[in-house]
């Protein structure tokens, strides 16, 4: 158990299943946020990381789809 962990979180979070493994909290965040639409220098920011860390990370957890790319890059050339 990290010490911080334990001067932050109650004895009860301390023992719950997502505080054995932070960071899948901390995978789930970042994946919320860049499926979000939030642009990943925002993100790499709020998650401590460079942004060739994230995307090479999490590349495979952003699901934007085919047809919104398609629309962003038509939405583009409009303006």
């Amino acid at each position: 158990m990290h010490k911080a962990q334990i001067l932050a979180l109650t004895p009860e979070q301390v023992a719950s299943p997502p505080a054995a493994r932070p960071y899948d909290l901390r995978h789930a965040a970042v994946s919320l946020w860049l499926n979000a639409g939030v642009a990943a220098p925002e993100v790499s920011e709020r998650a401590g990381h460079g942004a060739d860390v994230l995307l090479r990370v999490y590349a495979k957890c952003i699901d934007a789809g085919v047809e919104i790319a398609n629309r962003r890059i038509d939405d583009a050339f409009e303006t």
